[in-house]
C-alpha cells in the first residue's frame, strides 16, 4: 500500500558542501520515530553534461510521484560506462530526503515542505569533492562547476531555502538542521516526537551558597558576549513586599547548543548553532510554537526560569495585536529587528533572599565545566560592579519634540479626548546622540548605580544594545497559570530635602488627575487579561499605590487573575501587548491617534517589553521605559543613543506640567550620563 510523506525535504547546494553525509545522518536521526526513504540525484543525472537534464528528471520521474505516495521509477545512471543503467525503484515514506545539487530548483519547491541549502568555503569544497570522489572528479569538475554556476544563476536557491548550514563538516550539522526544523510550521507537526522529546529535557542543575553582585558576575561571564541578556533586580535596598526584588537571570548565545530568534515585520530568523531557518509569520505565532505549544516542565522549586527564551519584544509588534504597521529603521536588515530572543544552553539565576546561585544548563553544553567556571570565578569577585568614570564629554542629546511642539501634541491629544476618540493619549517623543564613543555595558553600570530598579536589564543583541532601569512589570505568568500585570501612571521628582519628598508622596497620591489615569489602565488591563483568565479570579490588591525610586516617586496598582485551564499563554500575553500604561484606552483606537501624534514614528524597544519566558511555562515581562537604547555608530567604538519619554494626556491635563513630566522621567537616564535635557 502506498504511503502519502507527511514531510518532504530538498537539500541542495553546490558540490562538495557535504549534502550526502547531512541527508544521510538527518535520514538516521529521523528514523527513530518513522521510515524515511532517502533519493541522491546523483543516481539520476545523465553524465557529466547532466545537470540540466538530471534536475527535469528528477521531479518528474521521483519527486512528483513520492509526493503523492507513489512509488519513483527512474533510469539508474551508469557513471562508469557512462551510460543508462537498470531501471530503479523507490518507495514512497512518512519522510522523503532528496539530496543533490537541483534539489531545491523552483519546479520542485512547491512539492517540497522544506528546502535546506547547505554551503561551505569555495575551497573547502573542492577538497572535500575530490577527496571523497578521486581522480575522476577532478577531470570534470571545472565543466560541473559551470554548470553549477548556470543553474544558480538562473535560479537563486539559496534566496528560497528554509533553512540554509554552514557545514563543518564536525558531525554538528545535522542536529542543527532539526533543530532548525522543528520551528518551520509546516514542519513542526511532522517532527511533534522530536519537538515532545526536547521539551521534555530537563536542564542539568546545581545551586552554589553564595550573594555575588549581579552585574559584577555578568561583567565576568557576559560582557564580552555579542547576544546577551541580564535581568536584574538592582534595588535591593528598597523595601519590595511584592518580591519583584528576590531574583536576577544571566545567559549570553555562547554555544552551538543556544540559538538566537530575531524578527522583523512578518519574518523571522532563527539561527540554531550553525543553522539558519527563515520562519514566515508573527512573532507570537512563533511564540507559541517554540514556546506555549512545545511542552512545558515542572516548576523547579522556586527557580522562577528554566531556559527557556529570553530577550524583547519591540512596540512595532502592535501590528499583531490591532494596531497599525510601522516600518521605518527598525526594518533595514542591519538594524535592530522588532523582536529579539535568545535561548541559551546555560543559565544563572541569583536569589538574592536565599543569597544561592543557580545554575542550569542542558548536558550536552558541558554543564560541569559551566559550574566548574563559575564556582571558580564567584570567590574572585569583586563586592560591587565599579562604576565607569563620567563621559566626557557627555553626550549632546536633542529631542524629536521641541516644548512648544510637545505642548500642541499634548492638546491635539485633547481634542481626541474631547471628540471621544480616546479616554487616556499616552503620549511619548525621543531624544537622540549621535556617534557617541561610549561601551554599552559601562553605560548600564553608570545607570544602574544612579538609579536602581526591580526590573533592570541590560540587553546585547549584534550591533544593538539596551540598558534600563525600569521600575514597572508589564505581566507575568506564573507556571500555575496565575497572571499578573502591575501598571504605572502618575510620576513626581524626588524632593530635596526630607520634608519636601513627603510633600510629594501626597501630592502624587492625592491628585484625582494621577488617579484618574491610574484607574483608567486598571480597567483597560483588567479587560486585556479577561480574555484567557476565569473571571472569578480576577482582582485589584493594590491600587493606586506609591512606590518610591532613586529619582522618582511612581502611582502603581496590581491586576491579578488565573489562567482558565488549557489556555494559550503566548495569546494571553498578545492579548495584553503593548502594555496599556504606553497606549492609552481604549487601547486600538488611541494607537491609531498616537501614531499620527508621533509622526508616524516607530518606537522601537521603547514602550516594549523584556523578559523571560520559562520552559515551566512561566514568564515575567517588564515595561520598556527609562532605557536608552542603543546602535552601533559608523565609527568604530561609537554608538547612537536613543531615549523614549513620554506620559499619560487626559481631558485635565496642563501641557505645561506634561512636558515637565517629560523632562522629570528622563533625568534618572541623562543624569547617570552627564548629560541634561535639551533646551527649555
Amino acid at each position: 500500500m502506498a504511503t502519502s510523506p507527511v514531510l518532504v525535504l530538498g537539500i541542495d547546494g553546490r558540490s562538495g558542501a557535504g549534502k550526502s553525509t547531512l541527508a544521510a545522518e538527518l535520514a538516521t536521526a529521523l528514523r527513530r520515530h518513522r521510515e524515511v526513504a532517502l533519493f541522491h540525484l546523483e543516481d539520476i543525472y545523465p553524465g557529466w553534461d547532466g545537470l540540466e537534464a538530471g534536475t527535469h528528471d528528477y521531479v518528474t520521474q521521483v519527486l512528483a510521484p513520492l509526493s503523492r505516495g507513489e512509488a519513483a521509477v527512474w533510469n539508474n545512471w551508469d557513471w562508469a560506462a557512462s551510460t543508462p543503467g537498470p531501471r530503479s525503484t523507490l518507495s514512497p515514506a512518512p519522510v522523503v530526503i532528496i539530496e543533490g545539487v537541483g534539489a531545491g530548483c523552483a519546479a520542485a519547491r512547491e512539492l517540497l515542505d522544506a528546502v535546506i541549502w547547505v554551503q561551505v568555503p569555495d575551497a573547502t569544497r573542492k577538497v572535500r569533492a575530490l577527496e571523497r570522489d578521486g581522480a575522476v572528479f577532478a577531470e570534470h569538475w571545472d565543466h560541473w562547476a559551470a554548470q553549477e554556476e548556470a543553474y544558480l544563476a538562473a535560479d537563486a536557491v539559496p534566496d528560497h531555502a528554509d533553512v540554509t548550514v554552514e557545514n563543518r563538516a564536525d558531525g554538528s550539522a545535522p542536529d542543527h538542521v532539526l533543530r532548525a526544523l522543528k520551528a518551520l510550521p509546516r514542519c513542526a507537526p511532522a517532527l511533534s516526537p522530536e519537538r515532545t522529546e526536547s521539551a521534555a529535557q530537563a536542564p542539568v542543575h546545581t545551586a552554589l551558597q553564595a550573594a555575588p553582585d549581579a552585574a559584577a558576575l555578568f561583567e565576568a561571564l557576559y560582557a564580552e558576549a555579542g547576544h546577551a541578556v541580564l535581568l536584574e533586580s538592582s534595588n535591593l535596598g528598597f523595601a519590595d513586599p511584592r518580591q519583584r526584588n528576590r531574583y536576577s537571570i544571566m545567559a549570553a548565545a555562547t554555544t552551538d547548543h543556544c540559538a538566537v530568534y530575531e524578527h522583523r515585520g512578518a519574518v523571522g530568523i532563527l539561527h540554531e548553532g550553525t543553522a539558519t531557518a527563515r520562519l514566515a509569520g508573527g512573532f507570537f505565532d512563533w511564540l507559541a510554537r517554540s514556546w506555549d505549544a512545545a511542552g512545558f516542565l515542572p516548576a523547579q522549586g522556586e527557580i522562577p526560569f528554566v531556559p527557556g527564551w529570553l530577550g524583547y519584544l519591540g512596540y512595532e509588534l502592535k501590528r499583531e495585536t490591532g494596531g497599525s504597521d510601522i516600518r521605518v529603521d527598525s526594518q533595514v536588515p542591519s538594524g535592530p529587528a522588532d523582536a529579539a530572543m535568545i535561548r541559551p544552553s546555560q543559565v544563572v539565576v541569583v536569589d538574592h533572599q536565599a543569597s544561592t546561585v543557580h545554575l542550569l544548563s542542558t548536558a550536552a553544553a558541558d554543564a560541569e565545566g559551566f559550574f566548574g567556571r563559575v564556582r571558580e570565578l564567584l570567590p574572585q569577585l569583586p563586592t560591587t560592579a565599579a562604576v565607569p568614570a563620567p563621559l566626557v564629554p557627555a553626550p549632546a542629546f536633542t529631542s524629536h519634540d521641541d516644548r512648544p511642539a510637545y505642548l500642541e501634541k499634548v492638546r491635539g491629544a485633547q481634542e481626541q479626548i474631547r471628540l471621544g476618540n480616546s479616554y487616556e493619549v499616552c503620549l511619548t517623543t525621543s531624544l537622540r546622540a549621535e556617534a557617541v564613543p561610549c561601551d554599552p555595558w559601562e553605560n548600564y553600570l553608570r545607570l544602574r548605580a544612579a538609579n536602581p530598579a526591580p526590573f533592570a536589564h541590560y540587553l546585547r543583541f549584534g550591533d544593538m544594545a539596551a540598558a534600563s532601569t525600569s521600575p514597572e512589570r508589564f505581566m507575568s505568568i506564573g507556571s500555575d497559570g496565575w497572571m499578573r500585570a502591575e501598571p504605572i501612571k502618575g510620576t513626581r521628582p524626588r524632593g530635596d530635602s526630607p520634608e519636601a519628598d513627603l510633600a510629594l508622596v501626597r501630592e502624587l497620591e492625592s491628585s484625582p488627575k494621577d488617579r484618574a489615569e491610574n484607574i483608567m489602565i486598571v480597567d483597560l488591563l483588567r479587560n486585556d487579561l479577561s480574555h484567557f483568565a476565569d473571571p472569578r479570579t480576577l482582582s485589584v490588591p493594590r491600587l493606586c499605590a506609591i512606590e518610591s525610586y532613586a529619582s522618582v516617586h511612581q502611582m502603581v496598582s496590581t491586576i491579578d487573575a488565573r489562567l482558565r485551564p488549557g489556555a494559550p499563554r503566548a495569546e494571553a500575553i498578545a492579548a495584553a501587548f503593548p502594555a496599556g500604561s504606553m497606549t492609552g484606552a481604549p487601547k486600538v483606537s488611541t494607537m491609531e491617534i498616537l501614531d499620527v501624534l508621533e509622526d508616524g514614528r516607530a518606537r522601537g524597544l521603547y514602550s516594549g517589553a523584556v523578559g523571560y519566558f520559562s520552559a515551566t511555562g512561566a514568564a515575567d515581562l517588564s515595561v520598556v521605559i527609562r532605557t536608552l537604547v542603543m546602535g552601533s555608530a559608523a565609527a568604530p567604538g561609537t554608538w547612537n543613543l536613543s531615549l523614549g519619554v513620554g506620559g499619560a494626556i487626559t481631558a485635565d491635563s496642563s501641557p505645561q506640567e506634561e512636558w515637565d513630566e517629560v523632562r522629570t522621567k528622563a533625568f534618572g537616564v541623562l543624569s547617570a550620563l552627564g548629560s541634561v535635557f535639551p533646551g527649555p
